[in-house]
């Protein structure tokens, strides 16, 4: 049977020791949280997630949900009981204003405390996830009287959300939309049409669902530019605010999928249901980026959530299999045979998952402090610098995370040979819930090319120019320190090499589009390969300095972290030669065979 722990110890090193997160206690909601206030609640968030949500993720897959006949749907056996647990704690409002119920804490904390439950039952903290995105929409775009209406109940759990833009003839172009919004003459409008994909689109775990629903209305310009969003309650609201007459939106059908089965995903019929803008009308995508871009951090996170726990099973494993004899001799000389973990590819496949998942939780928890910066300092100096990273940043934590997630999955999957591809281990259903990662919010070619063609010359290639001094001044101010010299010299051959593609595409991509194209996944990919690695010498650094100052309790701990950190920078982050190599060979050869020959 699978396993899982959630990795408190790294988490709050990550935040205390490398990030310093209590340097930023003159932010809003940071004052209250303190180291001890800190710990706690990753403790309790860890408890939650190995004891209520984590026994219930195998079973879920292998039940799935179940749609009746009248349209409505049932969650795997559990669900229910362990979205109370979830909901009564507050998790959901951890980091929402508190004017609406929320506990006002830091987004850093409340995406620490994300990693560990979406690990233990992914399919589960959809239905949270997607809430809180919708969440983030309102927030940003609805009118007082929509927040007063909404919010309080999104934020305590007892009404969910969800997000509606896929339909069957349009995923990332919104702008080919079918649905469509006629107004009712009071302020209110009739949406007909079907969306599919739709994540949490109908369960029974809460007394409403409030879907944010992209539509045109009548007479709106054709394209992206003639799209609206749209508030849709499966019950509308009566007068005392609480969940009344049955909307006209309905579950067509549960998509039969891959993975994540214990998540209802959704066909949703519009039928002439009643729906209340949101925002401005025609300006439905911005309204729908603000909730596509926390849904992307998020799905970044889960790339992580999954490798981890996929790594904590097979690292098990491989203490315990015995098979052959290690290569330098016997290791365990009493037994028949040696354990896995001796052979060095075990080793190196393990370790490359423990790199970029440790790498990665630093990477994640980095960017959500520009995220809580860009959003509460009173610095609008502060507020720029952090959102122009944080923009940055979105589309290679969701493209890279997931990328690498699944495949390093799928390589602690192989660690099991043949068992690893049976049901017994949960192996299996590790893989099929990554593979979705990868596609949802933005399939990550998009989110590439999202990174070439807009976030590198967004303000003038403000953004990447401020990050390249930072890791640039990093390696220089640390250069003459001998015990980081070895990290520091790694990760300044890869910023190089990263520049030097950025001036690439400068010079080869505005003439050639099709160039930017080709090489824009690479791109994405050394780009985060920089950022692992510049999270991995800032991790070298604060360990050799608490060892230097005598720390002796996580001794063995710090010690690991810096083994990890040479392992990063000697095995991994040579690859961003190759990844420039690619880009440099432009799109010709891509782009010279006709159609048919494909």
């Amino acid at each position: 049977m699978p396993i899982y722990k959630a990795p408190v110890d790294d988490t709050l090193f990550i935040l205390n020791d490398v990030l310093g997160i209590e340097r930023y206690n003159n932010l809003p909601g940071f004052a209250d949280a303190t180291p001890d206030t800190i710990a706690a609640i990753v403790g309790e968030a860890a408890k939650l997630a190995e004891e209520a949500l984590f026994p219930i993720n195998l079973t879920g897959d292998q039940e799935g949900c179940t749609r009746h006949e009248d349209g409505s749907v049932s969650v795997p056996n559990g669900f229910k009981e362990a979205f109370d647990l979830y909901r009564e704690g507050g998790w959901l409002g951890l980091a929402a204003p508190e004017e609406f119920g929320g506990q006002g804490l830091p987004y850093t904390l409340h995406t620490a405390v994300g990693e560990f439950l979406s690990a233990a039952n992914m399919s589960l903290m959809m239905y949270p996830g997607l809430t809180q995105g919708a969440i983030a929409a309102i927030l940003v775009h609805g009118s007082e009287e929509q927040k007063r209406t909404y919010l309080p109940k999104m934020v305590d759990g007892t009404w969910t959300g969800t997000m509606n833009l896929t339909e069957p003839h349009c995923g990332t172009d919104l702008g080919l939309l079918r649905t469509k919004a006629v107004p009712n003459g009071d302020g209110s409008y009739r949406i007909s049409g079907q969306k599919i994909f739709i994540s949490a689109g109908e369960h029974d775990m809460a007394e409403n669902i409030i879907h944010l629903v992209l539509a045109r209305i009548e007479g709106a310009p054709e394209g992206v530019k003639g799209i609206s969003l749209f508030i849709v309650p499966k019950h509308k609201i009566n007068d005392s605010g609480e969940p009344g007459e049955r909307n006209g939106v309905s579950c067509g059908a549960i998509e039969e999928k891959m993975g994540i089965h214990g998540n209802s995903t959704c066909v949703m019929n519009y039928d002439a249901a009643t729906g209340y803008l949101i925002g401005a009308e025609n300006k439905g995508l911005s309204a729908m980026f603000v909730m596509m871009n926390e849904a992307r951090l998020a799905v970044g996170m889960q790339g992580l959530a999954i490798a981890e726990v996929a790594y904590q099973n097979a690292a098990n494993y491989a203490r315990e299999r015995l098979q052959g004899r290690s290569l330098s001799g016997p290791k365990a000389p009493d037994k028949n045979a040696d354990p896995i973990i001796v052979h060095p590819d075990v080793r190196r496949t393990l370790m490359t998952i423990k790199a970029f998942n440790e790498g990665g939780r630093a990477f994640t928890l980095w960017t959500a402090l520009k995220s809580d910066i860009a959003h509460r300092s009173d610095s609008e100096e502060d507020r720029q610098a952090a959102d122009d990273i944080l923009g940055l940043m979105t589309p290679i934590l969701k493209g890279v995370l997931t990328d690498k997630g699944f495949d390093h999955t799928v390589m602690a999957q192989q660690v099991f040979g043949g068992h690893g591809y049976i049901e017994e281990h949960g192996m299996s259903q590790y893989v099929r819930d990554a593979r979705i990662a990868m596609i949802y919010e933005g399939a990550n070619g998009i989110q590439a090319l999202d990174l070439v063609g807009r976030k590198l010359a967004m303000n003038g290639g403000r953004a990447v120019m401020a990050l390249f001094k930072e890791i640039g001044d990093f390696c220089e101010e640390n250069r003459n320190d001998e015990k980081l010299s070895g990290y520091t010299k790694a990760l300044k051959k890869g910023l190089n090499d990263l520049q030097a593609a950025t001036m690439w595409f400068m010079q080869n991509a505005m003439a050639k589009p099709d160039n930017a194209g080709a090489g824009s996944t690479d791109y994405m990919h050394l780009f985060g390969l920089v950022v692992l690695g510049y999270m991995w010498a800032r991790i070298a650094k604060t360990a050799e300095e608490k060892l230097a100052a005598g720390e002796t309790e996580r001794t063995d701990y710090l010690r690991s972290k810096l083994i990890t950190a040479r392992f990063f920078m000697e095995r991994i982050m040579p690859e961003t030669a190759l990844r420039k190599a690619r880009i440099e060979t432009g799109a010709d050869t891509l782009m010279a065979l006709d159609a048919a020959a494909f």
